[in-house]
């Protein structure tokens, strides 16, 4: 069952403000420009367009809101613009006030990675007409973000996201945004994205000529604690080593650019190993254009640029802050400082012009491949995306599907959970989170199309439904037990909403303990002792919480995970408890006791260190309790799996070294074996009685690990949707050189002799590695 309420109206206008672009082939003053002529190569246009400005002019276009240059015909452009999981006005790029009033908002990027489907990460769902696999060319964000700039309510196509840091710590406010934990799943997540956004198709290589709109992977690198005890971002100094810099921090990063083609990278706040992000050569050229390749521009966190003096102190003036990320490779500063203080620096000949003009180089190189130098817009190869596909019905099915796939049902006893369909039972619907359309969308986020609660989609399902918030807010400083406890009592069934929003966890806020908000903990024991049958508890939050307590409680049947779902969040949730829905969601990241907060956020290492105690970080390293491990999740259904068959189980490393040997560098393997693929089937039966969509998840671990290794390492993942009783085979294609490998302690690849396991549930298949 399908439920939409609309909070507010949508209004497309007949005529559209124009959007703003150069080189207007009605103006003869502009045609004589080589730098509007279409048919000469970018590089070339941008060359001419650069050699025409003044020093003041190309000072002035190293900042985020550009000003217009009138003699040139160019308009201002504004380069902060936001959208991480739907359109944003969370920037200054984009508006609402126009034609177009609201835009799709999916489900947070951490609800979404629940899902483990890249293809819905590249689609951000599926339509209602397709069938699971069905894609097309472009992405609802890239579609609806053209859409609002061809209506004349964007100043710019240049999004700053996805969000692919690392989320180490559960404390984190900003893990939220993240796909999770793993580099790999954050990786993948970041190519889906970025391919959709700037309009290439799913498998990549097929962007050609002008981008849709520009991806941007941010915060590069080593940036997950926001404001933890005193400690900020702005001075924090993340001290990284170069085995973790290459087997988690980067990787996701390295991706983002080599298989995404990103056009934007954001340097962050903080330093790595003492040196700014944005001020670090070795970082944005050395590793970023010359390793890996990137082609695009490089903007600073906003204000990142000024904090290099004046709060860190790494720069002795703010001429030298200037000088030192120029020369670094960044190319534009949200802010302002570059634009007081760059020709000083260049007048006291500490910074060459060439810098400046190779800044302005990639920045207007963007610029064209966004077709922004080729004329009127709407008349070009974008120009026909109009206001009318914004908040579409078929984005909203996505919006939905997103939302649907990626709530975990973590705790389902006694099959409490689908609840029976009957309009005269009664339910209680408790908690702060029931009834607030504005936590189920997260940060980041624009006015959505519409708005469903939870509460309003159970109330479509269950005609006598009672209401009873608990709390006055998601702090809970005090609660209203006894009233709830009185409801609980009256009705057949009781759903619990509960969890945590943007006042627990947001940017530039960490949380410093694990545990429920004030006295919600004490509001779900109450309740659920006093109610007839065991509860359901729905939990909205972006970090783990330790529910410990509910996961043990024989009161509490059934418990739901839903992240923060988006615009139509409330929708999939009343699908799932009423069985509308199979949930099959899968944690993006391990959930951990409140014990883990005696862990400094600021230690950054994941490689845990028995001696002293230190426990490690994430499903990869991490050794103690769990109160939910990473990448699980339950169903309606029951799955079984069957490895059908493994080619090249025995893979031969070089035959000249010793068979004692720890690891080998892959540098030095002969590249036959790196070229070699192993191809693994899974078959995998939905045993249950519902249809289902079902992550598939194969790891890999050492049999007898080395000091370094993994405890285990995602290597693969798909999400098939199978009916009840149905049987079907997945297939993963592995590379010894990728997939069997780590990182040692100076951060080189190497692959390690032994037997390997590959892993899918409980069942197991050994590789050999042999020298």
């Amino acid at each position: 069952m399908t439920v939409f309420f609309l909070a507010l109206p949508l209004v497309y206008g007949s005529e559209s403000t124009q959007p703003p672009f150069s080189c207007d082939s009605s103006n003869p003053s502009t045609k004589s420009y080589a730098f509007c002529k279409t048919s000469l190569p970018i590089k070339e246009r941008v060359q001419d367009l650069v050699s025409r400005l003044t020093l003041d002019e190309k000072i002035s276009q190293l900042v985020n809101s550009a000003p217009p240059i009138p003699r040139l015909g160019i308009p201002g452009y504004e380069w902060w613009s936001e959208a991480l999981h739907g359109v944003a006005n969370a920037g200054p790029g984009i508006r609402f006030d126009g034609t177009i009033q609201a835009a799709t908002s999916f489900p947070q990027v951490i609800l979404t990675a629940a899902s483990f489907d890249a293809h819905i990460w590249y689609r951000i769902g599926q339509a209602s007409h397709c069938h699971y696999y069905c894609y097309r060319a472009s992405h609802v964000i890239g579609t609806e973000a053209r859409a609002v700039y061809n209506a004349g309510q964007a100043k710019g196509m240049t999004f700053w996201a996805p969000n692919i840091n690392i989320f180490r710590d559960p404390r984190w406010g900003r893990g939220q945004e993240t796909p999770g934990e793993d580099p790999s799943v954050t990786g993948k997540y970041a190519v889906a994205y970025v391919r959709g956004v700037q309009g290439d198709s799913f498998e990549g290589g097929k962007l050609e000529g002008h981008l849709q709109a520009s991806a941007c992977c941010k915060h590069f690198t080593a940036y997950d604690l926001d404001n933890w005890k005193g400690v900020n971002r702005f001075l924090f100094d993340a001290r990284v080593t170069m085995q973790d810099l290459a087997d988690t921090y980067q990787p996701p990063f390295q991706s983002c650019v080599q298989e995404g083609r990103a056009s934007g990278i954001m340097c962050g706040y903080n330093r790595v190993n003492g040196v700014p992000s944005c001020a670090d050569h070795n970082l944005l050229s050395k590793t970023a254009r010359r390793e890996w390749g990137f082609r695009g521009y490089i903007t600073s966190d906003c204000d990142a640029v000024s904090i290099i003096h004046d709060s860190q102190g790494y720069a002795k003036s703010p001429e030298d802050a200037v000088v030192d990320v120029l020369k670094a490779g960044m190319d534009v500063n949200c802010g302002s400082y570059l634009l007081k203080h760059t020709k000083k620096a260049v007048k006291q000949k500490k910074l060459p012009v060439s810098e400046v003009d190779r800044a302005l180089h990639n920045l207007f190189s963007v610029r064209m491949r966004l077709g922004l130098f080729d004329g009127n817009p709407v008349q070009q190869v974008f120009g026909s995306v109009g206001s009318h596909q914004v908040c579409s019905q078929e984005h909203q099915a996505l919006a939905l599907e997103a939302a649907r796939n990626g709530i975990v049902l973590l705790k389902n006893s006694a099959k409490l959970l689908p609840l029976p369909k009957k309009r005269t039972l009664s339910l209680a619907v408790i908690g702060p989170n029931a009834n607030s359309p504005q936590t189920l969308l997260g940060n980041y986020a624009g006015p959505p199309c519409k708005s469903v609660t939870p509460l309003q989609a159970l109330q479509s399902y269950v005609k006598d439904v009672i209401y009873q918030p608990g709390c006055d807010a998601v702090k809970c400083p005090s609660a209203a037990i006894d009233k709830a406890i009185e409801i609980a009592r009256r009705v057949d069934y009781v759903v619990l909403v509960m969890g945590l929003d943007q006042t627990e966890e947001r940017e530039a806020h960490d949380r410093v303990h694990l545990g429920l908000p004030g006295k919600q903990q004490e509001l779900i024991t109450s309740v659920a002792k006093a109610a007839k049958k065991p509860v359901v508890l729905v939990l909205l939050s972006g970090g783990p919480v330790d529910i410990s307590s509910a996961k043990y409680e024989k009161n509490i049947g059934s418990i739901l995970w839903a992240g923060y779902p988006g615009e139509a969040g409330g929708t999939a949730l009343a699908e799932i408890i009423f069985g509308d829905h199979n949930p099959g969601g899968r944690l993006p990241v391990t959930w951990y006791p409140q014990d883990f907060i005696k862990v400094p956020m600021t230690d950054m290492r994941m490689r845990p260190e028995p001696l002293s105690g230190y426990p490690g970080r994430t499903y990869r390293f991490y050794k103690g309790e769990k109160v939910f491990e990473f990448g699980y999740g339950l169903s309606y259904s029951k799955y079984a799996y069957k490895f059908s068959s493994v080619t090249q189980s025995m893979l031969q490393l070089n035959q000249s070294a010793a068979e004692t040997v720890e690891y080998m560098l892959v540098s030095e393997l002969d590249q036959k074996l790196c070229k070699k693929k192993v191809s693994v089937i899974v078959a995998v039966k939905n045993q249950g009685e519902m249809a289902g969509k079902h992550p598939v998840l194969l790891f890999v671990r050492k049999e007898k690990p080395s000091d370094g290794s993994p405890v285990k390492q995602l290597v693969g993942f798909q999400s098939i949707h199978l009916n009840a009783g149905e049987n079907a085979e997945v297939e993963f294609v592995l590379s010894p050189c990728e997939h069997l490998t780590r990182a040692n302690e100076v951060g080189l690849t190497v692959i390690e002799p032994g037997l390997h396991v590959l892993a899918v549930g409980d069942e197991e298949y050994p590789i050999t590695i042999m020298v």
